[in-house]
């Protein structure tokens, strides 16, 4: 699956997502990561002073990567609500 966000609470709302498919709470993938269950809650609430280095430990605990890319067209509001 691939999952387009712009803005901190869409990549929140995104890293939620792939972390209920597979079935992990926030409370294993903090303590697979010797972090606060309260940081992965801040990073899924999108919490814009994330330091890159607690997304990228989020992101790799969860076998997931960022990719950068040109933007698509479309609005942000059109990107959240399919989200939803």
């Amino acid at each position: 699956m691939e999952i387009h966000a712009r803005t901190p609470r869409q990549v929140g709302d995104a890293l939620k997502r792939f972390r209920k498919l597979k079935k992990l709470t926030q409370q294993e993938i903090s303590e697979h990561l010797g972090l606060r269950q309260a940081t992965i809650s801040s990073v899924e609430s999108g919490y814009p002073g994330t330091k890159l280095k607690t997304l990228a430990e989020v992101l790799k605990s969860m076998d997931l990567e960022l990719v950068i890319r040109d933007r698509t067209k479309g609005d942000d509001v059109a990107l959240e609500d399919l989200l939803r």
